[in-house]
C-alpha cells in the first residue's frame, strides 16, 4: 500500500486539500490553494484518477458553464497515516482496567467469534484442504495476507501479516481473537502452531476437527 509521504509535495498538498472537501472541489479552487496553474492541477488530477485515488463528481450548476468537481476515493483515504497501534494499545489497556485479564480474554474471543460468524462457514464435509483454502481467502480479505498450505500431510493456513503485531507483543492474549475468528469462520478447531510475535517466520494455523455446535 502506498503512503502519502511517498508522493511528491504538490500531490500531497492537493490530496490534503481534497481531504478537507468531502463534497468535492473544483480545479479553480485547487489552483488558488496550491498556487499552481490550471494545467498543472489537471495533470496531477489525471495522474490521481488513473491511480484510483480521485474520482469525478457530477458538475455543480453555476449559472454558466458547469464546474467539474473531484473528490478522494476510499483508497485515497487509506494513504493518510493512522496510528492504529497506539490507539489499539490504549483501548486494550482500558478494557483490561475495566474487565480484568479474564474479562479481556473473554471479550477478545467473543469479538473474534462474531466477526468469523458474519458469513456462512464452509460445508463441514469438505476436505480440510478445501476448508483451509476458504479460510485463507476469508483471512486475506481482512488483511492477514494468508495462504493455504500442507505441512506434514496436514491442512494449514499461513498468515504473513500479523494484523495486531504491535498490540500482540504487549498483549499476547490478542492472539485469542485470531483463533476465535478462524474457528467461527471455518467451523473447525484451529491449532496455533507458529507465531510471528513469538519469533516465528509466519503465523501458522493447523485445521483441526469439525467444531461441535453450541
Amino acid at each position: 500500500m502506498a503512503e502519502l509521504r511517498h508522493l511528491g509535495q504538490t500531490q500531497q498538498a492537493l490530496l490534503r486539500h481534497m481531504l478537507q472537501q468531502p463534497e468535492g472541489i473544483g480545479v479553480e479552487a485547487l489552483c488558488e490553494r496550491l498556487r499552481i496553474s490550471h494545467n498543472a492541477v489537471r495533470q496531477h488530477l489525471n495522474t490521481l484518477l488513473v491511480k484510483g485515488w480521485v474520482e469525478r463528481m457530477p458538475p455543480r450548476p453555476t449559472g454558466g458553464r458547469p464546474e467539474a468537481r473531484f473528490r478522494l476515493t476510499a483508497e485515497a483515504h487509506a494513504l493518510f497515516p493512522r496510528n492504529y497501534a497506539q490507539i489499539a494499545g490504549a483501548l486494550m489497556q482500558g478494557v483490561i482496567a475495566r474487565l480484568g485479564d479474564d474479562g479481556a480474554r473473554e471479550l477478545l474471543v467473543a469479538l473474534g467469534q462474531d466477526l468469523g460468524a458474519a458469513e456462512p462457514v464452509p460445508d463441514p464435509q469438505l476436505p480440510r484442504e478445501d476448508v483451509a483454502a476458504a479460510l485463507a481467502k476469508r483471512m486475506d480479505e481482512v488483511g492477514y495476507e494468508a495462504v493455504a498450505t500442507q505441512r506434514g500431510g496436514e491442512a494449514q493456513v499461513e498468515a504473513y501479516n500479523c494484523v495486531f503485531h504491535a498490540l500482540a507483543r504487549a498483549h499476547p492474549d490478542v492472539c485469542r481473537f485470531d483463533v476465535a475468528f478462524m474457528e467461527a469462520a471455518s467451523g473447525h478447531r484451529i491449532h496455533h502452531m507458529e507465531c510471528i510475535v513469538r519469533g516465528g517466520h509466519v503465523c501458522r494455523f493447523r485445521i483441526g476437527e469439525v467444531k461441535a455446535k453450541g
